[in-house]
């Protein structure tokens, strides 16, 4: 079906030659089958607009039907701008604002974490080298956004926000419940009679109204609606499709889950799992709402939705990696270890597209930049890990607990060994006829072990938060 790059030129050519009824309809000029329609009605709105654009230049870029497969150098210069413009307009401005307002670091470290931040290489190999679901800097940047605004009590403006990231990619939900918690929280502390009650009111009426506003045109009838959120959540193509970096696949190599329970079952384990994996971040949120407990809940919570959840896909590792962007100052090494480990974990993707030197010098890049930056190697302490206050706690009742650092810089070395030589077995080796999965499957796994080791690290941090705080007021 011409690859993926053709999905969001099919999107720009449906969205201008069809009805906005039919966008999400099969038909004769809508074959679902082939690159349908299946993001939120701001990514449909985007895609309208974007035509709008290739129309003025070349109308044979969405010319109805004639124009499938269409590929030319023009025109992927086009739409690699169109990301570009995205990222100027709404990504990039969120980094530099997320790096002006930290506090405590000087103006060299906010520079070189907003470069550290932009040079992140799985959004950038995602967006412009991949390009099959292109422009997920703007629903990142638009949950950005949302998190300043939160953060900087412009709560209003931080929910909608959101909710125009949730209505530009549905996989937004992963950071839903943080927000949730969060802002639920906020109104506990200000007292559900009073101004807590009023925010409350607020909130919920910023939240219908710009889903509302979203939503409009597909409000008039019930058929509309229900047809695109079938779109939206997809449940028949089961468990997980390609090889993903989270439980289901990597345990399927031993035990076919798919085979063995009934797929309504597949959806309540998942489920449940998920829930149960993200719950006590979320009640610890709720209960002590903080814009440091809100950055690592994101995080946690992200982590569990990729790990546990039905039907991820590959790239929603990005999900993941946004939130842990936002500490990377604070946490440098497990943070730089992360965003690595989360690029490796799409190789088998990028491989496909030819992108194997882009990805190593991006990587080379980011790394560097990280290392330089953050002297990463030098805050593998107790301290520096945020794990002082957990680690005290199990010395209580084990003395000698004091060699958790060192573990954690064996366990990063183990992975960083891993991951290369794993990247030159897959380019340079033919795998075993009998298991032409072979690497790919090694890829997901390793990377599954990592996020595994990251959401407990991350949980850790979120549970032990208050000790810690604390702690360091002790010490100051």
């Amino acid at each position: 079906m011409f690859g993926d790059y053709e999905a969001q030129r099919h999107w720009q050519e449906i969205t201008f030659n069809l009805p906005i009824k039919q966008w999400y309809f099969n038909s004769s000029d809508n074959n679902l089958q082939y690159w349908g329609l299946d993001y939120p009605p701001l990514t449909a709105y985007h895609s309208l607009l974007c035509a709008y654009v290739a129309q003025f230049i070349n109308p044979d870029w969405i010319a109805l039907h004639s124009s499938r497969g269409y590929e030319s150098q023009a025109h992927k210069l086009f739409m690699r701008a169109t990301v570009l413009i995205a990222d100027l307009l709404i990504y990039i401005p969120a980094v530099v604002l997320h790096c002006c307002c930290l506090k405590e670091i000087s103006t060299k470290k906010k520079i070189a974490n907003a470069l550290c931040i932009l040079l992140y290489p799985g959004l950038i190999l995602i967006d412009y080298g991949h390009f099959q679901i292109m422009y997920n800097s703007v629903s990142l940047g638009l949950a950005l956004w949302g998190v300043l605004g939160v953060s900087c009590d412009w709560d209003l403006l931080g929910s909608l926000a959101f909710c125009l990231a949730v209505n530009y990619k549905q996989m937004e939900l992963y950071h839903s419940l943080p927000f949730f918690c969060f802002l639920l929280g906020k109104c506990f502390k200000k007292g559900l009679k009073g101004k807590g009650f009023v925010l409350f009111v607020k909130l919920a009426g910023t939240v219908v109204a710009s889903f509302t506003l979203c939503w409009l045109p597909f409000f008039t009838e019930r058929a509309q609606a229900l047809q695109v959120l079938r779109r939206l959540f997809p449940v028949d193509r089961g468990l997980f499709e390609d090889k993903v970096a989270n439980i289901w696949c990597s345990v399927s190599v031993f035990l076919k889950i798919k085979d063995i329970l009934p797929h309504h079952v597949q959806i309540i384990v998942s489920f449940c799992l998920t829930l149960l994996s993200l719950l006590p971040a979320c009640v610890k949120l709720t209960l002590q709402p903080s814009p440091k407990g809100f950055r690592f809940t994101l995080v946690s919570c992200a982590l569990s939705f990729f790990l546990f959840s039905f039907q991820v896909h590959e790239k929603s590792i990005l999900l993941v990696s946004l939130p842990v962007c936002l500490v990377l100052s604070e946490i440098p090494f497990m943070s730089t270890w992360f965003l690595l480990v989360s690029t490796f974990s799409m190789l088998p993707l990028l491989l496909k597209d030819d992108l194997l030197m882009p990805s190593v010098v991006t990587t080379m890049a980011f790394f560097i930049a990280c290392a330089t930056s953050f002297s990463i190697f030098e805050k593998t302490s107790e301290e520096e890990l945020r794990l002082k206050s957990f680690s005290v706690s199990v010395r209580k009742h084990l003395p000698r607990f004091t060699f958790l650092p060192r573990i954690i810089q064996h366990l990063f070395i183990i992975s960083v060994i891993t991951m290369v030589l794993l990247t030159l077995m897959t380019v340079t080796l033919d795998p075993p006829q009998k298991l032409p999965d072979l690497f790919s499957v090694l890829v997901s796994s390793v990377s599954c072990l990592n996020f595994l080791f990251f959401l407990v690290y991350f949980n850790i941090i979120v549970m032990w938060d208050s000790k810690d705080g604390r702690n360091q007021k002790k010490i100051h």
